[in-house]
């Protein structure tokens, strides 16, 4: 709308400078930066264009970046303009009138003509201080295509470079002089160790592939740099394929690098993307008590994507991480809680771990207090209270009782999970309301709105309410 006005010649708002100030925001042309580049790229346009050619649109497009530029605070008849037309870029084009740098010369992401262009896995071509940033800033993909990264190789592209050269020496432009990057030298031998690892994780060796993927793991733990760079040398792939082996090490250790290497927020996406998620969940259901372990922290980690959530739910990893929680060792019992929790965060999820029988493991948590997951079960109930399935198990006598419990003597997230839980309950059901006034909660909740949590306060006023309006229907 905003566009049909500007370039209205009947619409007296064709001017107005809040409509210019918001379309320039909402296109990125509000910065003198900005307006430098596009400044550049409208020029091409009118070359390519010639005079002839679309003319109107033509001139729409350069009377709306004038305005633009009237915005930002300078025009063609005021000496600000010279802020723009001092840029490297420009000064050749003022001298060089007739021409424009070949598209071909520019780096995708800067706009700039390259200095040191390079080569990535997919064959685009970038400036190598422009593409470094974008990896190491936990990118795996083309910025220009989108396609993930097999590698993270930078070849250098010597015909373009050698044809860059010739251009600049033939129209007199004067590359800009830039800091060429190098790599420090420990992160050059961490490359070539990791690179080294790789292969041999593909090794038909089996004490080959241990020691490599042992390492792997090992380094992976260390720092996030080094999770970065792994991820890099392509280790995920391989790393995935190792869940199938035969060798129940190899599938613990493969498993425990690549809950490492999924704190990086990008290596997320990459190891669902290479399958990993029905690998982790067969190592989940029979591996090792460790293995199993770190296979529902792996989930966890992953759990933390939504689109990861649906899979994880999908492929039928509640079921596993519901029977870890009922007879797991304490580390497995506690993992596995973290990631329903999270997994219960999606509604479809909720159902499936009703159904998968994860009411019973939780309510024998409140009652062995000596675990210490009193609010991890506490914090999943709640969720699930929200099913109507999930009602008819936890709401129970039996389990109102436990709740008000832990509401009267619990600490001080016990009592507002505790509270969350009786609310949900209670919100279908006034019955259960009712229950819990008889064991004595009353006193307590009016407590719990003056003392408790922020959380806590508001569950609990929410409750007294709703206990007022049973009372006043009964």
């Amino acid at each position: 709308m905003d566009m049909m006005i500007i370039f209205s010649k009947n619409d007296e708002r064709n001017a107005d400078i809040a409509i210019l100030e918001r379309l320039a925001k909402r296109l990125d042309l509000y910065a003198i930066g900005d307006l430098e580049i596009e400044t550049v790229a409208v020029k091409k346009l009118i070359k390519e264009r010639g005079t002839t050619k679309h003319v109107e649109s033509t001139e729409q497009i350069v009377d709306l970046l004038k305005k633009f530029k009237q915005v930002a605070g300078f025009d063609e008849n005021n000496g600000a303009v010279k802020v723009l037309d001092d840029s490297p870029t420009l000064r050749c084009l003022e001298r060089c009138r007739s021409m424009l740098i070949p598209h071909e010369f520019l780096c995708p992401i800067s706009l700039e003509i390259m200095t040191d262009p390079v080569i990535i896995a997919t064959g685009q071509t970038y400036e190598r201080e422009n593409i470094h940033k974008w990896l190491t800033s936990n990118h795996r993909t083309c910025p220009k295509t989108g396609e993930t990264l097999s590698h993270v190789s930078l070849a250098p592209n010597f015909a373009l470079r050698n044809l860059i050269l010739q251009w600049c020496e033939k129209n007199n432009f004067e590359l800009p002089k830039k800091e060429t990057y190098s790599m420090s030298e420990s992160q050059n031998t961490f490359i070539n160790e990791v690179s080294s690892l790789v292969q041999n994780m593909s090794s038909s060796q089996l004490t080959t592939q241990s020691e490599a993927v042992e390492k792997i793991r090992m380094l992976s733990k260390e720092n996030p740099e080094n999770r970065i760079l792994i991820a890099n040398c392509g280790a995920i792939p391989p790393l995935v394929k190792l869940l199938y082996s035969r060798n129940w090490k190899i599938k613990e250790h493969s498993v425990t690098a690549l809950l490492n290497l999924s704190l990086d927020e990008a290596n997320k996406r990459l190891i669902a993307r290479e399958g990993a998620i029905p690998a982790v969940i067969e190592v989940l259901q029979n591996g090792t008590d460790e293995a199993r372990e770190n296979s529902a922290a792996t989930l966890f980690s992953l759990s933390m994507l939504h689109e990861n959530k649906v899979m994880i739910g999908s492929l039928k990893g509640i079921p596993p991480l519901v029977k870890l929680l009922q007879n797991g060792t304490v580390r497995g019992k506690k993992d596995a809680a973290t990631a329903l929790f999270n997994l219960s965060l999606n509604q479809s999820n909720k159902s499936r771990a009703i159904k998968a029988g994860i009411i019973e493991p939780l309510l024998h948590l409140l009652k062995e207090k000596s675990l210490g997951m009193v609010d991890e079960a506490l914090s999943i109930l709640s969720l699930l209270a929200k099913q109507p399935e999930g009602q008819s198990g936890i709401g129970k006598l039996s389990v109102i009782e436990t709740l008000v419990g832990f509401v009267k003597d619990g600490t001080p997230k016990n009592k507002e999970c505790a509270t969350a839980v009786l609310l949900e309950l209670g919100l279908n059901n006034s019955c259960l309301i009712l229950a819990a006034l008889q064991y004595g909660i009353y006193d307590h909740l009016v407590e719990l709105s003056k003392s408790g949590t922020s959380r806590a306060q508001r569950k609990a006023n929410a409750l007294l309410q709703q206990m007022s309006k049973c009372e006043h229907i009964l």
